[in-house]
């Protein structure tokens, strides 16, 4: 008999756990909607997650190039993907007591167009019905690991230093919009320079900044660990920037789940990565930081029932009103939710 494939209901089944701290209230700030040939992960899937035992009240979605316009100008294209999910939001508001509901949306615009892709954003604001919240433009680039890469990022070289990405950045916190950003570890110096660049916008860094495990990153965690630890403390000194707390469980990051016979367990998870987490809230502080899910991305290595476990355990020790803030209060305020 075959082994369940990585990232399948049957291969996730294989580890259960009782579910810690039930009742206490979640904001998940970072997921993913689709419909793709080969795949799709729907509101079904999103509720099939979120209903697994925790109580996750309100999520964000977060822009994955999905549904996105065919025709008409090629930057107007992404707002397919919030007219998509707006859709999807409004049929999440419609699901009563104890269902999930994707409370706000963060689309993607090519900030590169400066002040400009205003007229974008006007039109992300028409089609989000009232969730849109801000954009994310990805600076995610690495040619040397391109290749061993699952979800290579392709953003042009120096995307953060070009002053019309910049004019877009700050254009954003003019209109009261957020900028999410993803990139990869050796990026985060660029990244703490584009956060003095743009001081009245506020920046979400997501999943840590993105520590590689693979290609030629493999078998380097702790040199690169040792580095990240200095980057995030830089970055924290920028008080625009508040941290997403979660994405680590993908294959890029190098912690090989997703090629085993079984999922992780949440024990693992905080075996392998608790210093993360409790340095960046260290840094940052609980009211600058957030737990998020990454789903279904993470799904190729852990479920959503035990990663949330994970998380629990991981700040077992903090204060009720530290957990609130990570769990659910600082989602809430950056997304006005």
């Amino acid at each position: 008999m075959n082994n369940p494939t990585p990232g399948t209901p049957d291969w996730l089944a294989q580890v259960e756990e009782e579910i810690i701290d039930p009742k206490r209230p979640i904001v998940d700030p970072h997921h993913h909607l689709w419909q793709r040939p080969g795949g799709s992960y729907v509101l079904e899937d999103l509720w099939g997650d979120t209903e697994s035992g925790h109580n996750i009240e309100k999520t964000v979605f977060v822009e994955c190039h999905a549904n996105y316009r065919t025709d008409g100008p090629e930057h107007m294209q992404p707002i397919g993907e919030t007219e998509f999910v707006a859709a999807v939001a409004a049929e999440s508001a419609e699901g009563g007591a104890g269902r999930a509901r994707i409370a706000a949306i963060v689309s993607h615009a090519d900030l590169t167009l400066g002040e400009e892709v205003a007229e974008v954003l006007n039109a992300h604001q028409e089609a989000g019905q009232g969730h849109f919240r801000g954009i994310r433009h990805s600076g995610a680039r690495d040619e040397k690991a391109q290749d061993a890469l699952m979800i290579p990022g392709r953003a042009p070289e120096g995307l953060y230093e070009r002053e019309d990405f910049r004019q877009g950045v700050r254009l954003l916190g003019q209109l009261g919009l957020t900028y999410d950003t993803w990139h990869y570890h050796h990026q985060n110096p660029s990244f703490a320079d584009l956060a003095q660049a743009a001081p009245e916008t506020t920046m979400i860094l997501d999943h840590f900044g993105t520590p590689l495990g693979v290609g030629p990153y493999q078998g380097k965690r702790d040199e690169i660990f040792d580095q990240w630890k200095k980057d995030i403390a830089t970055i924290a000194r920028s008080e625009n920037v508040v941290a997403k707390l979660g994405g680590l469980a993908m294959p890029d990051n190098g912690f090989g789940w997703h090629s085993r016979a079984t999922p992780a367990t949440s024990d693992e998870l905080v075996e392998a990565q608790q210093r993360y987490y409790l340095h960046t809230i260290e840094c940052f502080g609980p009211e600058r930081c957030m737990f998020e899910s990454n789903f279904p991305v993470d799904k190729f290595s852990i479920s959503y029932a035990i990663l949330w476990n994970a998380l629990k355990k991981m700040v077992a020790d903090l204060s009720e009103a530290e957990k609130d803030e990570l769990f659910r209060g600082t989602a809430s305020r950056v997304y006005g939710i």
